[in-house]
């Protein structure tokens, strides 16, 4: 994994519940270190309540890369992005797991479970933890990120 000794934060809401405990099983089998913030049951929930601990986990340097899973990928995603320091990405294949560490230095990966397979989701972690960012040209675009 390219990152530093900080454990993966992860979270997901009702919907991707059970892709979340299927990546923390391939965790637990890589010997990842990470921090789940929940949901810790299928039970309907609102993704917003493990989001936003998460990315704060990032922002305090407590975790270096994040994990967010809910139906569609787009609420934690929206919610990720309110926090200043978190570039969570969208993505549902691995070229767009890996643009989005090259160019963009995303720091969450935010997953559709109703649209991703176990396996391809898997895919999609590793190239996200395995990809560095590029720098250069990609970080002046990233600076102007923030308000």
């Amino acid at each position: 994994m390219n990152s530093d000794d900080n454990p993966v934060a992860i979270c997901s809401d009702h919907a991707g519940y059970e892709l979340k405990e299927f990546i923390l099983d391939w965790l637990t089998a890589k010997n990842i270190e990470f921090t789940n913030f929940g949901t810790y049951s299928p039970d309907s929930c609102d993704y917003a309540d493990f989001v936003h601990p998460l990315a704060e986990a990032i922002e305090d340097g407590e975790s270096t890369l994040g994990i967010a899973i809910c139906g569609s990928g787009q609420g934690v995603c929206m919610t990720a992005n309110k926090h200043q320091d978190i570039r969570g990405a969208l993505c549902w294949n691995t070229d767009i797991a890996k643009l989005a560490r090259q160019h963009n230095n995303a720091n969450v990966l935010c997953l559709p479970a109703r649209f991703v397979t176990k396996e391809d989701a898997i895919a999609i972690v590793e190239v996200f933890f395995n990809t560095p960012f590029e720098g250069g040209r990609h970080q002046t675009r990233i600076d102007k990120m923030p308000i």
